[in-house]
């Protein structure tokens, strides 16, 4: 019989931390936000350039930009009227590249 040793609950996430990364991988398994984010971590882009690039109207792309946002994946900085839509940091890449290579792992 495998016995567990009594330092596995040490490791247990806390419920607040379990949820929000599952929040986070939620809001990474939609294929247009992938898309969006494979884009952005290219360049920085505006929301129009974004929707002509994605081939979508501007207002998803606003949508998926505010989910983004919200998840503190995506920021955003205003040029005059424009803003410009840019990675919120190296961990989305980070994020995306570990996706990537354990998808081609065979």
């Amino acid at each position: 019989m495998n016995k567990q040793p009594n330092s596995d609950k040490l490791n247990l996430l806390p419920d607040e931390i379990s949820n929000q990364l599952a929040d986070t991988f939620k809001i990474l398994g939609d294929s247009t936000r992938i898309k969006l984010l494979n884009l952005l971590t290219q360049q920085e882009m505006r929301v129009g350039d974004i929707a002509t690039t994605l081939e979508m109207g501007q207002s998803a792309i606003s949508h998926q930009l505010r989910v983004l946002r919200s998840a503190r994946l995506v920021k955003y900085r205003k040029e005059g009227k424009e803003a410009w839509y840019s990675l919120d940091d190296d961990h989305v890449v980070s994020l995306m590249n570990e996706g990537l290579e354990h998808i081609s792992h065979r």
